[in-house]
């Protein structure tokens, strides 16, 4: 695994290294010495050689990509790399549990432990960080506990914390030390009461409660169970006014008072345990305290006395000094207050937050999670890095999970003996802290190990100390001759150094810098009487010349391309590449691309003029001549000739001796005996014609390498053979029946249909009809009845 992390981590290196930028950093930084052209970024190198500038081109011409240096002609170049240098680098513990017990100080879990990075601006130095979960690690248990009355019925629970939690660790660590301590509340106005009964007994009624006291380390952290539960036994509840408690006093004493709290360089556990919210920054102003918290250590007899004088600490302060102390938190809370001390943990590193019963009956499951949680955890961090430095993390975790970007500092999920893999990568730009040396620290958050990172900076170029200072290569010693050109003295400026600032801009000057009317040819400026040519947007375009006159961009192009791509613009003139010729290098003296597969030159119909074959005959066409659409084909051109010497027959079989003996013919006896493109060092053209006697013939027609002509004919021709007639008569007269029988089938389906079309009409009017269908509706009854309107009945 390590060795596959390695080669990532060098292929990032490289392609990080080899990454394009938009323009020249190099040329674009306009450096006027080594130091500054090295500091414009890592691909930049400075040209030392002496005579290595032409006519018009500045002193920061000389700072340029190495590619470009070497182009130009370049023979000293200085391009400094950075470096990585092991100092410590001793191997993380792998024992396992009830081997012999190692001295905290000989269990490494971090590797390596110290390094020294040379960095050159815009260069990462990348390294690997080795994290492995030493087994049987030994543990600082800190228990703080809220003694304000309403945790009265929390306390009697705690008092057997001590021999029972360590019976639970024994299961983790057989080296585990259990302390504690109390808080409740600053003892001045309005947190307490200040009455004088009120501070020998703060509770109402009957209640006995002790003195209130803003924090109080009552057992330092011992191996001792016991002893634990004893002094715990003998704790009283206090009481206080408000709900919030001063539990972040309490916090910071325990952080930053090591020497009293006990605490050894191992994993360190703060369990914080509370049924009410925290009093934090600005708080103290309700009791008239202004002053900011020192982060110091202020206990006497274990105590905490200066509550009355200095604030709250703030969030931030605590965060900063849990870490500076390496205290992993566990907020052990009821259920009211679980979300507020769930914000609490998201802005605190490395901590944990656990739902605490009414009466703490399962504190003991609690912390045993808590701890599993967070010890599964390795979170890197590092101190604060100078301005101009980044570093950038990538994690390999368990199970191939790779972490990057945010999450690159984080594994989860780790299980003692696992062993996780950080690339680390360090990158500078320019140079930081005036290239003094910095140190940077790299810890896993909640661990004492860390990495020491020894960050050396390179500012200046190795020729810079060979530097002549006063140099006669400089104007009478006006400036120092350092890595091939000279770095002037103040209020000196020039190529040589050879003016004072002052006299930069006169006319005399200007009179040396004129070619006809125009100073520098308008392409640059005059300084000290030479013309300094002005750069361009693209940095691989360049003015030179003693008048800032040539250019290397405006030369003939080809194909678009400046010199055909084939030379370089000198002065807009085309230096041609060797091989190539022409104003604009376009003509290539090579005849490689005249070859036609059979080797001959344009197929010996043309000549070869500028790599492309210009044909004598103008029906010939293509790269080599070798089309000739107007043409006859080559097939049909010596079918007769063929066609006669193979089997006697056809138009030319009476003066085939005397036209056709100009190819040398063989025969084969199959058409798979037929020779092959494939299969020869010549193209050969495979031909099928149709004889005399309506056959067909096969053959091949080729030119061989001694220029000859040669044909290969199947020694058969193949002639048709006549129509089978029983097959045919009998296929007509079955398609006939079958025809038939397809159209009286046909004719029967449509009368099929029609008939119950017809039939379902019939039905439709039946049922529509009128009258009734026992009836004759066309009868009439001979009988007619009158009835006399005047008629009464009597």
């Amino acid at each position: 695994m390590e060795l596959k992390l390695i080669f990532i981590t060098l292929l990032g290196l490289f392609c990080c290294c080899n990454t394009q930028k938009e323009g020249n950093e190099c040329i674009a930084a306009n450096a006027k010495y080594c130091g500054e052209c090295i500091q414009a970024g890592a691909k930049c190198g400075w040209c030392a050689d002496k005579n290595f500038l032409k006519q018009g081109e500045t002193v920061s011409s000389r700072c340029d990509e190495l590619q470009s240096l070497i182009k130009r002609g370049c023979n000293e170049m200085h391009n400094p790399r950075g470096e990585i240098k092991t100092v410590f680098n001793k191997t993380v513990t792998n024992r396992t549990r009830g081997e012999k017990q190692l001295n905290v100080d000989e269990i490494i879990q971090v590797q390596p432990q110290k390094l020294l990075l040379t960095l050159r601006s815009g260069e990462p130095q990348s390294f690997l960080l080795k994290f492995r979960r030493a087994e049987d690690y030994p543990i600082d248990l800190y228990y703080l506990m809220d003694l304000s009355y309403s945790m009265k019925d929390d306390l009697e629970n705690v008092k057997n914390l001590g021999t029972s939690l360590k019976e639970k660790m024994d299961g983790i660590t057989s080296d585990f030390r259990i302390g504690f301590g109390s808080f409740v509340e600053k003892t001045v106005m309005p947190y307490i009461s200040t009455t004088p009964a009120k501070l020998l007994n703060p509770c109402t009624g009957d209640q006995n409660c002790t003195s209130p006291f803003s924090y109080k380390n009552v057992l330092k952290l011992t191996n001792d169970g016991s002893l634990f539960n004893n002094l715990v036994g003998q704790q009283h509840i206090s009481g206080n006014l408000d709900s919030p408690e001063g539990g972040f006093d309490a916090i910071m004493q325990v952080a930053v008072c090591g020497e009293q709290i006990g605490w050894r360089n191992v994993t360190r556990l703060l369990v914080f345990s509370t049924d009410a919210g925290f009093h934090f920054a600005g708080d103290g102003k309700l009791g008239g305290i202004v002053l900011p918290n020192d982060g110091k250590c202020h206990l006497e007899n274990n105590i905490y006395t200066m509550s009355h004088y200095y604030d709250y600490p703030s969030i931030a302060h605590l965060v900063q000094k849990l870490s500076d102390n390496n205290i992993q938190t566990i907020f052990a809370v009821t259920e009211e207050f679980q979300p507020i001390y769930q914000e609490l943990k998201n802005l605190i590193p490395k901590s944990a937050v656990g739902i605490l019963s009414a009466n703490s009956s399962n504190v003991i499951n609690l912390i045993i999670d808590a701890y599993n949680s967070l010890s599964s955890e390795v979170i890197l961090e590092n101190s604060k890095l100078p301005e101009g430095v980044t570093v950038t993390y990538t994690a390999y975790c368990k199970n191939g999970v790779v972490n990057e970007g945010e999450t690159g500092r984080k594994c989860s999920n780790i299980s003692i003996a696992d062993e996780v893999i950080f690339n680390i990568s360090f990158t500078s730009k320019g140079c930081p802290k005036k290239g003094k040396q910095e140190t940077i620290k790299i810890k896993p958050l909640g661990f004492t190990e860390e990495l020491e990172v020894i960050l050396r900076f390179i500012c200046e170029c190795d020729c810079s100390k060979d530097g002549v200072k006063n140099s006669n290569d400089c104007h009478f010693g006006n400036g120092t001759f350092e890595c091939g050109a000279c770095r002037c003295n103040e209020g000196r400026v020039g190529r040589n150094c050879e003016c004072s600032s002052n006299d930069v801009a006169t006319e005399d000057m200007d009179r040396n810098c004129r070619n006809g009317t125009d100073i520098c040819s308008n392409n640059g400026e005059c300084v000290c009487g030479m013309c300094e040519c002005k750069k361009r947007e693209n940095p691989e375009e360049r003015y030179s010349g003693e008048f800032c006159e040539c250019d290397n961009f405006n030369c003939d192009r080809s194909g678009n391309k400046l010199c055909g791509g084939h030379g370089r613009c000198e002065c807009r003139v085309c230096i041609c590449d060797p091989m190539w010729t022409g104003s604009a290098c376009d003509c290539s003296l090579s005849n490689k691309t005249c070859l036609d597969s059979n080797k001959q030159l344009c197929n010996g119909r043309g000549t070869c003029e500028c790599g492309s074959c210009k044909c004598i005959n103008p029906i010939f066409q293509g790269p080599t001549c070798e089309l000739c659409p107007t043409c006859p084909e080559v097939c049909t051109e010596n079918k007769e000739c063929v066609e006669c010497r193979a089997f006697g027959t056809g138009e030319k079989k009476e003066t085939c001796e005397k036209e056709c003996s100009d190819f040398k013919l063989t025969k084969v006896k199959t058409r798979d005996k037929l020779p092959q493109t494939n299969d020869a060092s010549y193209p050969v053209k495979n031909c099928k014609e149709r004889d005399a006697n309506d056959c067909w013939f096969y053959y091949t027609y080729s030119v061989n390498n001694n220029t000859e002509k040669v044909v290969h004919v199947v020694e058969e021709p193949e002639c048709p053979t006549g129509p089978d007639i029983v097959p045919i008569v009998a296929g007509v007269v079955a398609g006939i029946v079958l025809i038939g029988l397809a159209l009286l089938l046909i004719w029967k389906l449509l009368m099929i249909i029609h008939d119950r079309r017809e039939f379902a009409k019939f039905e439709k009017e039946k049922m529509n009809a009128k009258w009734d269908t026992g009836e004759n509706p066309i009868y009439k009854s001979a009988v007619t009845t009158v009835v006399n309107p005047k008629y009464e009945g009597k």
